[in-house]
């Protein structure tokens, strides 16, 4: 049996761009996509701090420091918003034992301030 278990998580980026007119998905800024192992086309799901929006995308690249909402996903964030990016992977009981997920905290200009595989106390 397979659970989803989270893999690695950007944790309250802020939102540097918002384009209805791009094609959908969220563009990551390379040292965000770096820090956290995010890969180009993996699936995301995107919680909105600010206004409680929750809906799932799929990675594109920026460049470092960017976070832009993009497409139709564009109308549940907008420029200036607080988001946690979260990705999961599904495991056995086995590999769940040892799994420790990557959990990336950034500052307000989205540069990684810390890494790390525990949970906060």
């Amino acid at each position: 049996m397979f659970s989803p278990y989270l893999k690695c998580k950007i944790h309250r980026a802020v939102v540097t761009d918002a384009n209805v007119e791009y094609e959908g998905s969220i563009s990551i800024g390379s040292n965000m996509l770096e820090a956290s192992g995010l890969k180009l086309f993996q699936k995301v799901e995107i919680y909105n701090v600010t206004n409680g929006n929750r809906f799932a995308t799929y990675v594109m690249p920026a460049p470092t420091g960017e976070i832009a909402i993009n497409g139709a996903a564009a109308w549940k964030a907008g420029k200036g918003d607080i988001i946690i990016i979260a990705h999961y992977v599904h495991l056995n009981e086995e590999e769940a034992e040892r799994h420790k997920p990557t959990l990336v905290y950034v500052n307000p200009r989205n540069e990684v301030v810390s890494v790390r595989n525990e949970p906060p106390l």
